[in-house]
């Protein structure tokens, strides 16, 4: 049995001083998942890549990646970012989207590939915003589609937050899919429309989330056909997210993990997976919460071998 490669680096543990976004989640989560006897040895961490300039400019204006090199935002663009602007700041987005490409690479290659950071679905082409710096998404998508390996993408946001960015990304491109379930009544304000937006009243819980997913995932999937999904898998519906107002469960969150794992594998169809967000009032929880989404893609896609063996 080969191993699930797990996309990973140190230096996304950045300090951005005292902050709601957990940056140290990401070591954390390794570590976890480096300690549980039932997934390290069906597990293999991988450095990312850092993106070249040439596929984060797929995405994003020229103008506004060389502000980030040379650290010429100005207030008002930090302001909007939600984040004090540094060096390794910029540098950890540019990794960041390696991270996400090479789990997309590696599910086109054995069905699953996981980045224990991404997600950043909040980025748009000529600015950052809502701790979003680079939208990583978009890029590993995109170079996917340049490089011919893929010709149609289906993106489950599952985080908390709809993903404007994404959404305002493709919203031409009829080769990519964007279904974003998310509390309605919570940032980002102005939403762009993406192909499916779920927007939930406050304090949905298990059972009306998981008939949302049930309801609309395979349709999308047997309709639109595509070939790479990318599943944005949030922590922060849980019921006590800081900056959330949903109410799910650990264990709701972990049986939608299973039921998006599950479509994938139903249909064959590859599927990339990055964290996004998780701002629980104890980080535990959130480093729990997303480990259970890691563990249970060991379980769903390790004991099965991959495509064609």
């Amino acid at each position: 049995m080969k191993k699930i490669k797990i996309f990973y680096s140190d230096k996304y543990c950045i300090d951005i001083g005292k902050h709601v976004f957990p940056t140290a989640k990401y070591r954390l989560i390794k570590e976890k998942l480096s300690r549980s006897l039932s997934v390290v040895n069906k597990i293999l961490f991988i450095e990312p890549k850092k993106a070249r300039e040439e596929d984060i400019l797929l995405v994003h204006t020229k103008g506004y990646v060389d502000k980030l090199k040379t650290g010429r935002l100005s207030p008002e663009e930090i302001m909007t970012l939600e984040l004090p602007y540094s060096t390794e700041l910029a540098e950890g987005a540019v990794l960041c989207c390696g991270g996400t490409i090479g789990a997309l690479e590696e599910a086109l290659e054995s069905g699953v590939g996981i980045h224990l950071g991404g997600g950043f679905h909040h980025a748009f082409p000529d600015h950052g915003e809502g701790f979003c710096v680079l939208n990583d998404i978009a890029v590993a998508v995109k170079k996917s589609m340049k490089e011919k390996r893929i010709r149609k993408a289906l993106i489950i946001d599952c985080d908390l937050h709809q993903g404007n960015g994404t959404a305002r990304i493709f919203e031409n491109d009829e080769n990519v899919f964007t279904f974003s379930i998310h509390q309605e009544n919570n940032y980002p304000f102005y939403k762009p429309k993406s192909n499916m937006d779920i927007g939930l009243k406050d304090r949905t819980r298990d059972r009306e989330y998981l008939a949302h997913l049930e309801k609309n995932i395979p349709r999308i999937t047997s309709d639109f056909k595509p070939d790479l999904m990318l599943y944005v898998a949030g922590a922060d519906p849980y019921e006590d997210d800081l900056i959330g107002n949903l109410a799910l469960t650990m264990e709701g969150l972990r049986k939608r993990d299973t039921f998006v794992y599950e479509n994938a594998w139903n249909y064959q169809i590859p599927i990339g997976v990055v964290l996004a967000g998780g701002y629980a009032v104890k980080e535990k929880d959130t480093v729990d919460i997303q480990f259970n989404t890691v563990k249970t893609a060991v379980e769903v896609f390790a004991g099965i071998g991959r495509r064609g063996e």
